[in-house]
């Protein structure tokens, strides 16, 4: 079985001036120093990534966007692409929040586009699943994952390794739910078991898999305790620098 480095993600979604990316991340910085046993990404809007930029260079932790358009450039108002990530310091992105499907109508198949444009890019895609309640309770988990899973990857051939996927039931994010360890390893290894038959079983063992839904300090241990649960996505907890840095200290 394949060794995979924990990875714990912070997404600020759509919080946060300068100045408090300033407070937030110094006082991150004091709290973490340089983890070596785990990476550390921060995602904040696009409006602070030069700013994330600057003030985490010369650190290990790594700088991710929450979404890209999948040209290069073009006329396409109010869109960032790829290359305009990178030259900002870019290293992964976010993609196919459940959030962005939701209220962006994104569809299964741009997620994929955004994908292949996040490699093509030299970007490293945070590929992002789940299910609503009533998807779950209809006992359509499995299934809806596959299958967002398989088209997320279409137009991906080669180096599953390097994808990272992210499983964030839709009912449990910024909702104070969370799944239990049990059931979140459940879908994580359904996952797994996709990105298999999709390459071959020691590729899938490479792939890291994070959780994301009202991951807490008071939570965090359980899930990581997990054996196909790699890191975390965090959303609101990656706001508050003593909560987020308890987050990445796991035990």
């Amino acid at each position: 079985m394949a060794i995979r480095r924990s990875l714990i993600a912070g997404n600020w979604k759509m919080f946060g001036t300068r100045a408090e990316a300033e407070h937030l991340l110094s006082a991150l910085k004091t709290r973490i120093g340089r983890p070596t046993d785990r990476e550390v990404i921060i995602a904040p809007p696009f409006t602070l990534l030069e700013t994330a930029s600057r003030l985490l260079a010369g650190t290990s932790i790594c700088l991710a966007a929450q979404n890209l358009h999948w040209e290069p450039q073009g006329a396409f108002t109010g869109e960032i692409s790829g290359p305009m990530l990178k030259d900002v310091g870019c290293s992964h992105v976010i993609l196919g929040h459940s959030e962005r499907r939701q209220y962006c109508g994104e569809t299964d198949e741009q997620v994929a586009q955004k994908v292949g444009a996040a490699r093509r890019d030299g970007l490293i895609p945070i590929i992002c699943v789940g299910e609503t309640l009533a998807q779950r309770e209809g006992g359509e988990t499995t299934a809806l994952i596959s299958r967002q899973v398989r088209t997320a990857l279409r137009q991906v051939q080669t180096n599953f390794s390097s994808l990272i996927i992210a499983y964030e039931p839709v009912w449990a994010i910024g909702t104070g739910k969370t799944a239990t360890p049990a059931q979140a390893q459940e879908v994580h290894a359904a996952i797994r078991a996709t990105l298999a038959e999709l390459s071959d079983r020691a590729t899938a063992e490479m792939v890291r898999i994070l959780y994301g839904g009202s991951v807490k300090p008071d939570n965090v241990d359980g899930l990581m305790a997990e054996a196909d649960i790699d890191g975390a996505l965090v959303g609101g907890a990656s706001l508050q620098a003593e909560a987020f840095a308890r987050i990445i200290q796991f035990r």
